[in-house]
C-alpha cells in the first residue's frame, strides 16, 4: 500500500478530524521542536507542553520544586521562568533527569491541534534523520508546521519538505497533498541554491520572517543551533494519554 504523507503549513490549515488517529510530526524549527529535542536529548526525564503561562505556573505549584519552567512569550523568557526558548540553555547539567514545563508562542499550539492522534513526534532540522527513521513503518504521516504568530513560515516548510522528501524517497509511489509537493519542491530548490552559493543552512534561513524576529532581540545564536542537520539522535514523541513528551522507544 503506498504510503501517504501530507503537510499543513499551519495548524489552521488542519481540517477538523483530520489529525485523528494519525501519525503527526510536528514542526517549530525556530525554535519549540529544537528546543524540545535539546532538553530530551540533554536528559530531561520529560517536556510537559502548556498552550498558557498561567497553567505552566499553575502546574508548577502543584508539582513542586522538582520541575523547571521553560518557555517564552515575543521571542523572550517569560518572567519567573527558569529557562527561555533557546536550545544551547538545556544541556545535562541544566535540565538532566528533571521534569519540564514548556510553553511557547507556537509550538504547544500545534502540539495541542494534534491531541487526537495516534502518535505525535516532534521535528526538527537537528533530528531530521532519527524522526525519518522512527517514521518508517508509518503508512500514514500527517506534518504540522506550527509557523509564526498564524503566519507560514520558511523554516518550517522547509523542514516539512525534507522530511516528505525523504519519507517519499524510501516509499515509491507516495500520495502527497499540494502542500507537501510544494514544500518538497521548495526543499529541492533551496539545497541546490545553498550548494551553487556555498551558503550554509543557517545562513540561508536567515531571511526566513521567524529568523528575523529572533535575529531582532539578539537571539541569532539560535538559528546557527536550528540548522545543525542531524546533531542530535533523540526523536521526542508526546504521551497524548499522559500529555507527556518523552523519547520515542
Amino acid at each position: 500500500m503506498p504510503r501517504t504523507i501530507n503537510v499543513h503549513f499551519l495548524p489552521e490549515l488542519v481540517d477538523d478530524g483530520q489529525l485523528t488517529d494519525k501519525t503527526v510530526v510536528v514542526i517549530d524549527v525556530l525554535r519549540a521542536t529544537t528546543t524540545i529535542a535539546h532538553a530530551i536529548a540533554a536528559g530531561a526525564i520529560c517536556v510537559i507542553p502548556c498552550l498558557e503561562v498561567d497553567e505552566a505556573r499553575r502546574l508548577k505549584s502543584r508539582l513542586g520544586d522538582d520541575t523547571l519552567l521553560g518557555g517564552e512569550r515575543g521571542g523572550k523568557r517569560i518572567e519567573g521562568f527558569d529557562f527561555g526558548n533557546s536550545p544551547s540553555e538545556y544541556t545535562p547539567t541544566s535540565v538532566g533527569g528533571k521534569t519540564l514545563i514548556f510553553t511557547t508562542t507556537n509550538g504547544t499550539r500545534a502540539m495541542k491541534t494534534a491531541e487526537r492522534a495516534a502518535r505525535v513526534v516532534l521535528a526538527g532540522f537537528v533530528n531530521l534523520s532519527a524522526v525519518c527513521d522512527s517514521l518508517a513503518t508509518e503508512e500514514v504521516i500527517e506534518i504540522v508546521c506550527a509557523g509564526t504568530n498564524r503566519k507560514i513560515t520558511r523554516e518550517d516548510v522547509l523542514l516539512a519538505g525534507a522530511i516528505a522528501e525523504q519519507l517519499g524517497r524510501v516509499e515509491a509511489g507516495s500520495a502527497m497533498n499540494d502542500q507537501a509537493t510544494i514544500a518538497i519542491e521548495s526543499w529541492t530548490r533551496f539545497t541546490r541554491e545553498m550548494a551553487e552559493n556555498k551558503l550554509p543552512l543557517h545562513e540561508s534561513l536567515r531571511n526566513s520572517y521567524g529568523a528575523r524576529n529572533l535575529i531582532e532581540i539578539g537571539l541569532e545564536r539560535d538559528i546557527e543551533i536550528a540548522a545543525q542537520l542531524d546533531k542530535l539522535e533523540a526523536v521526542p514523541e508526546l504521551d497524548l494519554a499522559r500529555w507527556r513528551i518523552t523519547l520515542a522507544k
